[in-house]
């Protein structure tokens, strides 16, 4: 989860059902730039978990053009979601695609 997505209780949530997350604050990677944070999960083999959908879409495109690999993106309107729809969007996304079919993917969670 990026530094724009620390929601702690949805980071506790995930992972007492068992879900791998590690957040920007624990990673201790706060303050790096979106790109920095993208290919840092990428390394961790980890799809970036993010609200700032207009940063991170850009950048998936960017990494397209360029030819480069992520590990995916999920993005989502936090604005718009309560955290249980948001929790429930990305156990549903990790019970329908594969950590390799997440690569060089963006999915835009909705409710």
């Amino acid at each position: 989860m990026d530094e724009d997505s620390t929601a702690r209780s949805l980071a506790f949530t995930l992972k007492s059902r068992g879900v791998d997350v590690i957040t920007a604050l624990e990673a201790n990677r706060l303050g790096y730039s979106d790109e920095e944070q993208l290919i840092w999960a990428t390394s961790q083999g980890c799809s970036l978990y993010s609200s700032n959908v207009r940063d991170f879409y850009y950048l998936h495109t960017l990494f397209l053009q360029q030819k480069r690999n992520h590990a995916g993106i999920i993005l989502v309107q936090q604005q718009r979601y309560s955290m249980g729809e948001i929790m429930r969007g990305i156990l549903q996304l990790i019970a329908t695609k594969s950590a390799e079919e997440m690569i060089d993917q963006v999915e835009f969670l909705s409710a």
